[in-house]
């Protein structure tokens, strides 16, 4: 077996893992999410959706994707809850793509 592939190798669970937390992500909106939460700024769920033109429950939907993923953390304060990225590794899947099709 290539030395390379010996390394990077997962067992079944963990790859069944990354596929339905790939498939989370594999959302044009959700991706806009985390393009804009990659510059470092916490946003509200209103301001999500105001940046992108889509409803508060559907922006909603899309964070808690995203959070039960493990993708994005929030914090409230007082009523408002602001997100946030929590996995640093979007940023590589994001410069992957770009590459590949930016």
């Amino acid at each position: 077996m290539n030395k390379k592939l010996a390394n990077i190798k997962l067992d079944i669970d963990a790859l069944e893992m990354a596929a339905e937390c790939l498939k989370t992500l594999a959302h044009p909106h959700r991706l806009q999410i985390v393009q804009l939460l990659l510059a470092g700024e916490l946003y509200t769920v209103n301001e999500i959706a105001e940046e992108f033109g889509l409803s508060q429950p559907t922006t909603s939907d899309h964070l808690r994707l995203m959070q039960r993923c493990g993708f994005l953390k929030s914090t409230k304060e007082g009523r408002t809850v602001y997100y946030e990225i929590a996995e640093p590794h979007l940023m590589e899947i994001m410069n992957c793509m770009k590459s590949r099709f930016g």
